[in-house]
């Protein structure tokens, strides 16, 4: 799904017109990215949370010459997706597994 398939998506919710529906759509990032530029963390039940983790400096290397490169530290946007949002990507894994043992007999003769 593209920027331009969720603005259209939200115009068809409701009677907004395509501008009102690209203002939605951007506010909702801009907020997100001012959070995460201000360090703070963005949480939405249900869906998911976005933090920012710190990345050490280390030594990296150029594909094209194999010659050794300093990379700096820097913060990198981190999405972590709530456990319900998994349950409903991943259907199948939130119901128990079944071992195909029979039930253990209880009943003592």
């Amino acid at each position: 799904m593209t920027k331009a398939d969720l603005i259209d998506r939200v115009v068809s919710l409701g009677d907004l017109t395509r501008r009102d529906g690209e203002v939605i759509v951007e506010t909702l990032f801009d907020s997100i990215i001012s959070a995460l530029k201000g360090s703070d963390k963005v949480e939405v039940r249900g869906f998911g949370s976005f933090r920012t983790r710190q990345r050490k400096p280390r030594i990296g290397r150029n594909p094209k010459t194999g010659e050794s490169v300093a990379v700096p530290a820097k913060r990198v946007p981190y999405f972590k997706p709530s456990k319900e949002l998994r349950d409903l990507v991943n259907p199948d894994e939130a119901k128990p597994m079944k071992t195909g043992l029979p039930a253990a007999d209880t009943a003592t003769a």
